[in-house]
C-alpha cells in the first residue's frame, strides 16, 4: 500500500482534537469520493452492463472506498489539515493566554 502524502508526523496531529479528527478526515472523504465521480464521469466508451442498478451499487461502492481510503490516510489530507489547524489553534490559544 502506498504511504500518506505528508511531511508531518500522524501522531503529532492526531493527539490535538479528535473531533477536529474527524472533521479533517471527513474532508478528505468527501474530497475522495468528488475525485473518483470525476474519474467514473471520464469514461472512454458506452458500459455494457450500464443500469440504474449497478451504478448505484457502483456509487455505494465508491462511498465505502473513499470513506476507507481516509480512515486510512491514503492521501494525506486529513494529516495535512490537521497540522495547518493544529497552528492555527496553538496561535489562537497563544492570543487568548496573553490578553
Amino acid at each position: 500500500m502506498i504511504g500518506p502524502v505528508t511531511s508531518t508526523p500522524a501522531t503529532t496531529a492526531k493527539a490535538v482534537d479528535p473531533g477536529m479528527r474527524k472533521a479533517a478526515e471527513a474532508f478528505e472523504a468527501v474530497f475522495v469520493r468528488q475525485l473518483i465521480g470525476s474519474m467514473r464521469s471520464a469514461s472512454l466508451g458506452d458500459d455494457i452492463l450500464g443500469s440504474d442498478a449497478s451504478n448505484q451499487f457502483r456509487d455505494m461502492a465508491d462511498a465505502k472506498t473513499a470513506d476507507n481510503m481516509a480512515q486510512q490516510g491514503a492521501l494525506g489530507i486529513a494529516d495535512m489539515m490537521m497540522a495547518q489547524l493544529s497552528r492555527t489553534v496553538a496561535v489562537q490559544k497563544g492570543a487568548e493566554a496573553s490578553k
